[in-house]
């Protein structure tokens, strides 16, 4: 399905992408960054919480991270100052990028038993579609943040991804 490769570019394409919409967040208000602008999770800041809440779930499962604290009902409450939490996003994506660099195919295509509080029930699954999801988690909710960026007046740099790491990392 996937390979290593494929983990470590999306990792990088991951951590640039993250660099692209928090600076463009911190240039806007607190006040900015916390109204409820009709997204999913209400306003940009939940928004990247709640991406940052998810990745921490998914390599807690992955790599042994310390799980994130609340349920996913509350994931997006996690953090409130948004400086604490654009430096705990910066160190998640750091250690990301070292975890993909460690992937190995037969990693990949092992299975990862887990037990879902959001779902309430254990699966099993190839991991390598999970990772697929955690990158696609990543990146439909970090669509909603640049839609969120734009509509409070700022601009984000490309954010295509032949654009944003321009080959494969081998």
């Amino acid at each position: 399905m996937i390979t290593p490769a494929y983990v470590r570019t999306m990792a990088a394409y991951n951590a640039e992408m993250n660099r692209r919409l928090y600076e463009p967040a911190s240039r806007l208000s607190d006040e900015a960054r916390k109204a409820d602008r009709g997204a999913f999770w209400g306003s940009l800041h939940r928004t990247l919480v709640h991406i940052l809440w998810g990745d921490t779930a998914w390599m807690s499962r992955f790599a042994g991270w310390e799980k994130p604290d609340g349920a996913l009902e509350q994931s997006a409450q996690w953090f409130e100052d948004f400086d604490e939490l654009r430096s705990a996003r910066y160190d998640a994506d750091r250690r990301i990028a070292a975890w993909a660099a460690t992937i190995d195919q037969p990693w990949l295509d092992a299975t990862l038993d887990w037990h879902s509080g959001a779902a309430n029930r254990d699966f099993s699954m190839p991991r390598g579609f999970l990772v697929t999801h955690f990158f696609n988690h990543q990146t439909h909710h970090r669509g909603q943040a640049h839609a969120l960026i734009t509509a409070a007046g700022e601009k984000t740099d490309d954010t295509d991804i032949f654009l944003v790491v321009p080959k494969v990392i081998a």
